[in-house]
């Protein structure tokens, strides 16, 4: 993935703009030119390149800085277009083999373009006498260029993007065909790990329960080391969370997720979800929160990044955040109707379509949900794992709680224990892997006083 060409536009450019220009006059044109087409005409004649022109558009202005390969859709939706233009001609008793080959060239230029946009054969010197091809073979068999105007704009818009595209040159990496908005494809995994989830297709049919007791002693000296540092909220779930945050640095493989029989990676984007109430009472309502963590963060930052966010939803009148408003919108829709709503959104979600804004306010997308059944006063429970979303680590843990050991000597010593429970989604990672990463995650909360600095070496899950 490293030798790929990432290529961007911006809309800073001239030429960027001047694309926008071109898609609108050829839209306008086209429906002033051909404003009396009726049936199918009117589908592949009108409403294709009109669709296919404006997609464009909105993809190179709304993406075109880190996902300008998805412009190759409307690309495909033009040479479709042409395909349908192209078949309405007479040519007699060459009319099938003109057509099929006509349509063979349609479908290599977009190709060609869908192959340098995604950046694994940069050809941008090839694409320009392609794409004028079928505006030159349309003037050719019309002679006219009043009816081709629509199209020729279209075309002249496509070649604006293509001279204007820019090479991203910081190094990192950039999203590309497979990838979603919330996660990298995983592209080198076993055999076998690719094939599991279309076996094991239900989350919560693949979950396997873990369950540790942490002895909080350390714990508890760094809490009131914190408190008095000023930190007066600090508690066990920022030491549990930030601690989760610094074992990922080692094992990161439990930042992925499956979403459509897929594995995939958030990288250095750690989504925390949360519920939380108002007040502690069975009248008060709940909402859920995400927080965006990374790797690199110590106690400190995890404290005020998840207290921001907590403090932001409190100070509401009503408890609301983003999903409660969405929820209320979508509420407004009929019980039978709904249910379709929510068949599409899982079809989505599914192929990775999911607008961003979605998957953000979703709490069920995300990288681990921590609940504290200690606030109320119980042991921890399994919660289970939604079969929406992508969320493949759930936790909870309880109260403190006393035990008497007995020591080597004979002696009896009191000590602390914190129970936590998880319900991890099994095909994220296997079996050594994951005792791996409790192993490690319990040392850590042996020595918290470590989660004050930056971690010292971070693996990254794919190079």
């Amino acid at each position: 993935m490293k030798n790929k060409t990432h290529f961007f536009v911006s809309r800073k450019n001239v030429l960027t703009w001047l694309m926008v220009v071109c898609m609108v006059c050829s839209a306008v044109t086209r429906i002033l030119f051909n404003g009396g087409a009726e049936g199918a005409n009117l589908w592949s004649q009108i409403v294709l390149p009109i669709a296919a022109a404006v997609l464009f558009a909105l993809i190179c202005l709304i993406s075109g800085k880190e996902r300008f390969y998805k412009s190759a859709i409307p690309v495909w939706m033009i040479s479709i277009y042409y395909c349908f233009v192209f078949s309405a001609h007479d040519f007699g008793n060459y009319q099938k083999m003109i057509v099929v080959l006509y349509c063979l060239l349609m479908a290599f230029i977009a190709i060609i373009y869908t192959l340098t946009t995604s950046g694994r054969y940069p050809a941008t010197w090839v694409l320009v006498p392609l794409l004028a091809l079928p505006v030159a073979a349309q003037w050719y068999l019309g002679r006219n260029w009043t009816p081709i105007l629509p199209d020729a704009l279209m075309v002249l818009g496509v070649l604006c993007v293509i001279l204007s595209l820019h090479v991203h040159a910081d190094g990192t990496y950039h999203p590309t065909w497979g990838d979603r908005n919330d996660g990298r494809r995983v592209r080198t995994l076993a055999p076998m790990a690719q094939i599991t989830s279309y076996f094991q297709v239900e989350r919560n049919t693949c979950s396997n329960l873990f369950e540790e007791s942490f002895e909080i002693s350390h714990m508890e000296r760094y809490i009131r080391q914190k408190r008095r540092e000023g930190l007066t909220d600090f508690g066990y779930t920022h030491v549990f969370l930030a601690a989760y945050v610094r074992a990922l640095c080692k094992y990161p493989q439990l930042n992925r997720f499956i979403s459509g029989q897929k594995v995939y990676s958030r990288m250095e984007d750690i989504q925390y979800c949360m519920v939380i109430k108002k007040e502690m009472t069975v009248e008060a309502p709940d909402t859920s929160i995400k927080v965006h963590l990374n790797r690199r963060n110590t106690a400190k930052e995890v404290y005020e990044k998840l207290n921001a966010a907590v403090e932001g939803v409190k100070a509401t009148k009503e408890l609301d955040s983003g999903i409660d408003n969405l929820i209320a919108y979508l509420l407004l829709i009929p019980g039978v109707i709904m249910k379709f709503v929510v068949w599409l959104l899982k079809l989505l979600d599914y192929f990775g379509l999911l607008p961003k804004f979605l998957t953000e306010l979703s709490p069920f997308h995300g990288s681990l949900f921590f609940t504290s059944m200690g606030s109320l006063g119980i042991p921890p429970i399994y919660h289970h794992l939604y079969d929406f979303g992508n969320i493949p680590a759930f936790g909870a843990f309880g109260c403190k709680r006393r035990a008497y050991e007995l020591q080597e000597d004979g002696t009896v010593v009191q000590r602390k224990y914190i129970d936590m429970k998880f319900v991890l989604d099994e095909r994220i990672a296997d079996g050594y892997y994951y005792a791996a990463f409790f192993k490690h995650y319990r040392n850590i909360l042996r020595h918290p006083e470590i989660l004050d600095l930056p971690p010292e070496e971070i693996i990254q899950d794919i190079d």
